[in-house]
């Protein structure tokens, strides 16, 4: 007899039951919701009737999407008293008419504004692999959730990498879409000109499918381009500095396989572009600046609640004057023009998605020097893809010590060509990290 929705379910939730008293991956649970949800599911696939792809499909959300009825904490607890949302955000919505059984709420670095996954309020997840680990930011609980198996798909936001790290982290495919795609409405803000919402799943496939019902197109099955003839360009330099040695080991190693099935594999810089962007934001990033706007009505009020790390950062950002973050603006739109220029004679840039593989997390609580520099490095490589309005997608290296990520990184608007592609090298060189 086949297992049923429920029956998939029902595992799930007890598998949570059983560490019900430190639980740090999700936040909240929707058992009777999700069990009406599975059920009627399974009514459906017995008579014949199917929504689409996500049906019945296990889905967990991020802890900054609106849920109607209840308040949005995004990872923190100066929230806790805000009213309540009168509705599901848009991608909740959508989700759900396809009939996706949410299951429950995962956590999130507070806010969302790190790369790590720490958060000193909820508890930090410890990563699929090694508990001991850090699980990447900042949708921390979107990628062990999906990674342990306690959902199919994870719903995460994406600002500077944060479904992109925990997915390179944890072993399991993340997707970046192109900002704007999938609507934002309902979802927390970190900065509205960076922000875009990606799934985690453990396949190029599924991930495809989420996205699509999440921007309202038809979800349909990929068609693999064949790898023979692919251009790939590697933008060594900058994002290539102080890789891990076990990262760079993995890396190597899949340009080696993408060339021995016939891809087009060659150094292609972007360095000035990547000068010329950090020129602009050397005053403060974007993201810090529109999140002190985001936060400006507790930022300082209720500081003694915000976790130290991030209200610094964040605090510090305010003080930028208008006509500088204006010109930032500006001055982003044109490199953002040249970028896609630049990557006209690629199909795809391939690189590490983040420079380490997951640090323990012991050290980072204890030192915040050594917390900065990891954030950094974490996040450099992701990063770049937001602040040039890319799409991007990580997926998982076999055969490591610890998960690492290979990311592919393509022009805005080029999703379906990106994931086409992603699907290629998934099949042909790629498997689910195993450990």
């Amino acid at each position: 007899m086949m297992m049923t929705i429920r029956d998939k379910l029902e595992g799930i939730l007890a598998r949570l039951a059983k560490r019900a008293a430190d639980e740090r991956v999700y936040l909240r649970l929707y058992e009777d919701a999700a069990r009406a949800a599975a059920d009627a599911a399974d009514a459906r696939k017995l008579a014949g009737v199917s929504l689409g792809p996500l049906d019945g499909a296990i889905v967990s959300i991020k802890d900054l999407f609106d849920v109607a009825g209840e308040t949005t904490t995004a990872g923190s607890v100066v929230l806790r008293d805000a009213p309540p949302a009168q509705r599901d955000a848009a991608v909740v919505r959508r989700l759900r008419q396809a009939g996706a059984v949410i299951i429950g709420k995962t956590n999130m670095v507070e806010f969302a504004f790190s790369g790590l996954g720490l958060n000193p309020h909820y508890g930090t997840p410890g990563n699929a692999a090694d508990p001991k680990r850090i699980p990447g930011g900042s949708s921390s609980g979107a990628g062990v959730s999906v990674a342990e198996d306690t959902s199919d798909i994870s719903i995460g936001s994406d600002t500077g990498g944060s479904v992109r790290i925990p997915a390179a982290l944890n072993g399991v495919v993340g997707f970046k879409p192109t900002a704007r795609r999938v609507p934002l409405d309902g979802a927390f803000p970190l900065s509205p000109s960076l922000d875009s919402i990606g799934p985690l799943a453990r396949t190029v496939q599924d991930c495809a499918f989420a996205d699509a019902i999440m921007a309202g197109d038809e979800p349909k099955h990929l068609m693999p381009r064949p790898l023979a003839g692919l251009r790939f360009g590697v933008p060594r330099g900058r994002l290539f500095t102080e890789a891990e040695p076990l990262v760079m080991e993995a890396f190597d190693a899949s340009l080696q396989h993408l060339s021995r099935w016939g891809a087009r594999i060659a150094d292609h810089s972007i360095e000035d572009l990547l000068q010329a962007m950090a020129d602009t934001t050397t005053r403060a990033s974007i993201a810090s600046i529109e999140a002190a706007e985001v936060h400006s009505d507790w930022l300082h009020a209720k500081a003694h609640l915000i976790d130290p790390r991030v209200q610094w950062w964040i605090a510090r950002s305010g003080a930028v004057p208008a006509p500088v973050y204006i010109r930032m603006i500006r001055q982003r739109r044109a490199l953002i023009a040249q970028m896609e220029e630049r990557l006209s004679s690629v199909d795809a840039l391939v690189m590490p998605t983040t420079a380490v593989s997951a640090p323990l997390i012991a050290p980072l609580e204890a030192d915040d020097k050594l917390y900065n520099k990891m954030d950094w490095l974490i996040l450099r490589n992701p990063m770049f893809g937001n602040q040039f309005d890319l799409t991007g997608i990580s997926l998982p290296i076999p055969g490591y010590a610890r998960p690492v990520g290979l990311m592919l990184i393509a022009p805005h608007g080029r999703d379906r060509k990106l994931l086409e592609i992603a699907a290629s090298v998934e099949r042909d060189l790629i498997v689910p990290w195993k450990g």
